[in-house]
């Protein structure tokens, strides 16, 4: 691999704080090192194929910088523009996205063949909350012991607890049985 290469990949890495994106960074000016470029000018125009030497003088005419979007086969694709102003722009950008991100969880709600009528609705009530939140709901009914031998019972109660909670959120399909499991999830209504 050469140096050229490794260099790339390496200043292309993203930084990280935490979990926050800070920024890409790209090769500007001196920095890159492709003998010719396909410039693009500071308004979008193509300026054509050039070397980088001509295409650093052009943007120092203008005041601003040559800056390295993609290293394509051979040739660099580089555009002139204010660096400054287009890292704080997509920074911003990242911030603003991130912001308006709604990452939705999975709660788990365990029942069992023999709960008792109100522990199920203190359970539906639960559920009712995660959904009204907008997060989804695993329902997990564990057989044990002969229990899985009427399988069919547990599956009325998975199916009791998803009408209970059918107001706020619906189930994705039908209670399945896996192994000693029966489980459903829940997924909130769309709200208009």
């Amino acid at each position: 691999m050469s140096f050229h290469l490794f260099f790339l990949i390496l200043v292309e890495v993203w930084y990280k704080k935490g979990d926050t994106i800070i920024f890409k960074e790209l090769l500007i000016n001196e920095q890159i090192s492709a003998s010719e470029v396909r410039l693009i000018g500071s308004n979008g125009e193509q300026l054509g194929v050039m070397s980088k030497a001509a295409a650093i003088e052009i943007a120092e005419k203008e005041g601003l910088d040559l800056v390295m979007m993609s290293a394509g086969n051979g040739t660099a694709v580089c555009k002139i523009l204010d660096y400054g102003k287009y890292k704080f722009d997509t920074i911003k950008k990242e911030k603003e996205l991130k912001k308006n991100q709604k990452v939705t969880e999975v709660k788990e709600i365990q029942l069992s063949m023999t709960i008792d009528k109100r522990d199920l609705e203190i359970k539906a009530k639960r559920g009712f909350e995660f959904l009204s939140e907008g997060n989804k709901l695993k329902v997990v009914l564990r057989m044990s012991g002969r229990q899985q031998a009427y399988s069919a019972k547990a599956v009325e109660v998975v199916k009791n607890y998803c009408t209970m909670v059918e107001e706020k959120g619906l189930p994705d399909k039908e209670p399945q049985i896996m192994g000693r499991n029966i489980i459903v999830i829940v997924s909130p209504k769309k709200t208009k």
